[in-house]
């Protein structure tokens, strides 16, 4: 039997699956598939391979994406059973990699004979940008091209489906013992992965559904309460397990995400906040370093600033936990989303802004030194949706005045997430979608993104990684009009544009010598006085086009002699990141 796994990346509020993310999705189906079915040839593809195979260069495939697979077209040909893997639920920019949507997958594989099942979050439909409302139009392309559409889980179905196909139920869920095997079967579809094993991280789900949601009901944008009605936590042993058999295969990047809130991983339920659990998570993630010692990436996803601000002698446990057994520029996103009370009190919110800023506070406290990494070991990031019922002018100028509260107060956010809602079927929006202002408001949203970016992201950058930090391990991941693109493996990592073309997927490590709203501008280290390039000298501070062409001038030159030239308080840090 063969089967073709096709990954289109996913995106979701609690789990991510865009590379150099490997989401659970493909993993979890390529377990249940070998589980039910071991003389089963599975082939994970992914949605660049289609469009390198069937698009070439006119398809939206990044540019430097080559096929995973060269034997595309005739693995679809072969395939009796064709799995795609997608959905878009908190759309957002990605660098090297465009996530798919079901009508770009139905023109790909519309013409193969096998069996056809979709499965992820496209089942309640993708949002192609914030700002939209889901229709029916996707929803009912995906029935007229796949013969299965999978609203439960899609392991539980293919295993039930390759077992008996009249038994399978697109309905069904399955529990964390079913899904043991799964995910351990399935951590071997890694070594498929294009980027594999230098540059992938992995997502390890830790839990499903929202402990908030379970106390007074969810946030009214959010689908992860929709899709999961309790919350359930996966046992520790479970999650090391599947960290040491990726580990073992090579894999060296992790995020312990795929949940709603990690401080509330094991909590016990109490209505809006639940109580925190330092001892449970203590114990998970010394259950991961001892299986994976020497790893290089151990970061996390999402965190509700309640339950650390109604928490905090429990929650700098938690964050105490997650420097000693983690790594630096370790990031956990809040939600907050607006600091207008009356939409926090409409849209059923996490936390308040007050709240928010003590968890911030916190993290702060505990993260807020530098890592080895260049980094700061803890930060939050914040984010933040437009849209929303119930907004006013005054709503935007709150919020703004809440990030601008942090700036002047000397805290770090590692990033601010902004948004427009989307509205998909059966949340509480969808109901109250009349209210929704992301036209009505347009302008409004286009004036506080531009004032936030101005305004709050680039001081609040230079002050996360000021000019002269040096960050380490950087991975070349995109060439395009003269920049070379990279990034840090991790949670939410900086994206650092290089003045130079560099070779692509090697790790660099690189001094920041400017920033952007969102992005900071680097140099790899060491730098050759005699051989770089003017273009790139002229961008180190107190250097400038007329000491960069004076330089050209009097090659060769010593160290000592260009480190005269530079700004006196980077010579420090030059003084070892310079050769002749």
């Amino acid at each position: 039997m063969i089967v073709a796994i096709i990954d289109g990346y996913t995106d979701e509020p609690a789990g991510l699956g865009v590379p150099p993310y490997l989401g659970i999705y493909p993993r979890y189906a390529y377990g249940a598939i070998k589980k039910a079915r071991k003389d089963a040839s599975v082939f994970y593809l992914t949605i660049d391979d289609l469009r390198a195979t069937f698009e070439g260069e006119k398809g939206i495939a990044t540019k430097n994406k080559t096929p995973n697979f060269p034997k595309t077209l005739e693995i679809l040909e072969k395939a009796d059973l064709i799995v795609y893997i997608g959905g878009l639920h908190t759309p957002g920019k990605y660098l090297s990699a465009v996530p798919s949507q079901v009508e770009e997958i139905a023109k790909f594989i519309k013409p193969f004979k096998g069996v056809k099942i979709l499965g992820g979050p496209a089942f309640m439909g993708s949002a192609h940008a914030g700002g939209t409302k889901i229709t029916s139009r996707e929803l009912s392309l995906a029935h007229s091209v796949f013969d299965h559409v999978v609203y439960g889980d899609l392991e539980a179905f293919l295993f039930d489906f390759l077992r008996n196909p009249k038994d399978a139920d697109p309905f069904r869920f399955r529990d964390y013992n079913e899904l043991r095997d799964y995910a351990i079967i399935g951590a071997e579809v890694v070594k498929q992965f294009p980027d594999f094993p230098d540059f992938v991280i992995v997502e390890i789900e830790t839990q499903r559904g929202c402990p908030k949601a379970m106390g007074i009901g969810g946030c009214s944008f959010c689908t992860e309460p929709v899709r999961y009605k309790t919350v359930e936590d996966r046992p520790i042993e479970d999650v090391v397990a599947e960290v040491k058999a990726l580990y073992d295969l090579g894999v060296r990047h992790f995020r312990i995400g795929r949940q709603s809130c990690i401080f509330s991983y094991m909590a016990k339920p109490n209505g809006r906040v639940p109580i925190p659990n330092p001892e449970a998570i203590e114990k998970l993630f010394k259950g991961i370093r001892s299986v994976a010692p020497e790893v290089k990436t151990l970061h996390v996803d999402n965190a509700n600033p309640a339950v650390i601000a109604n928490y905090p002698e429990e929650s700098v446990r938690i964050a105490k936990t997650l420097i000693k057994y983690g790594t630096p520029g370790n990031v956990v996103a809040f939600g907050l989303e607006s600091a207008d009370p009356k939409v926090a009190r409409l849209n059923n919110l996490n936390a308040t802004a007050e709240e928010t800023y003590e968890a911030v506070k916190i993290l702060n406290e505990v993260g807020g030194r530098r890592g080895y990494n260049g980094m700061p070991w803890l930060l939050p990031g914040i984010n933040i949706i437009f849209g929303l019922p119930g907004e006013t002018k005054k709503s935007y100028e709150l919020t703004f005045q809440f990030l601008k509260r942090l700036l002047d107060d000397g805290l770090m956010v590692r990033r601010i997430n902004i948004r427009q809602v989307v509205v998909f079927p059966g949340t509480p929006l969808w109901h109250m979608r009349d209210k929704v202002k992301t036209e009505k408001h347009k302008r409004l949203i286009q004036h506080y993104r531009y004032k936030i970016r101005h305004e709050i992201d680039l001081p609040m950058l230079k002050r996360v990684v000021p000019v002269g930090t040096v960050l380490r391990d950087v991975r070349a991941e995109v060439f395009d009009n003269g920049l070379t693109y990279g990034r840090q493996i991790g949670s939410y990592p900086l994206i650092v544009g290089i003045p130079k073309e560099v070779p692509l997927n090697r790790f660099y490590d690189v001094l920041i010598v400017d920033h952007g709203f969102r992005s900071i501008t680097g140099i790899p280290v060491p730098i050759n006085v005699n051989r770089e390039s003017p273009k790139v000298l002229q961008l180190i501070p107190g250097i400038g086009k007329k000491r960069a062409v004076k330089i050209l001038a009097q090659r060769p030159l010593s160290r000592e002699t260009f480190l005269e030239m530079v700004d006196p308080g980077l010579r420090g840090v030059l003084k070892d990141l310079v050769e002749e």
